[in-house]
């Protein structure tokens, strides 16, 4: 079983629902059932959302194929932190009023780097 990438699916899981909420919510208190209806604010709660829908489940594939290669647990718990910081970071950024491109920046940034180094240390694992 993935012990540590359940954990931490687990948590971005729970990051992905309150985008989720907010974005129902929204619809629900301005009666918008479809499209965004010209708010920018219910836009900006959707590509929230959708960048995490986007982003997140790559990376915890990768987070599992890491684990899966027998990887220390320390390092599969570095790289599941970088994701959630990243997750939550771009999340927390993109959702501000105004938007707070620190935190999205920052987001991107965590994101990307798990990305690249479970790639490099996949691909590397595969080759030895």
């Amino acid at each position: 079983m993935l012990e540590v990438t359940s954990i931490y699916a687990g948590l971005i899981a729970l990051v992905y629902l309150w985008l989720s909420a907010r974005v129902i919510a929204y619809r629900r208190g301005h009666r918008i059932s479809m499209g965004d209806a010209g708010s920018n604010s219910l836009l900006k709660r959707m590509r929230a959302h959708g960048n995490c829908a986007e982003y997140a489940p790559f990376g915890i594939v990768l987070l599992g194929l890491v684990e899966m290669s027998g990887a220390p647990g320390l390092a599969v718990h570095a790289l599941g932190a970088l994701l959630l910081l990243g997750r939550s970071a771009h999340a927390w950024g993109f959702s501000a009023s105004p938007p707070i491109m620190g935190g999205r920046v920052l987001g991107m940034i965590c994101t990307l780097s798990m990305f690249l180094i479970s790639a490099l240390g996949l691909i590397l694992h595969g080759l030895v």
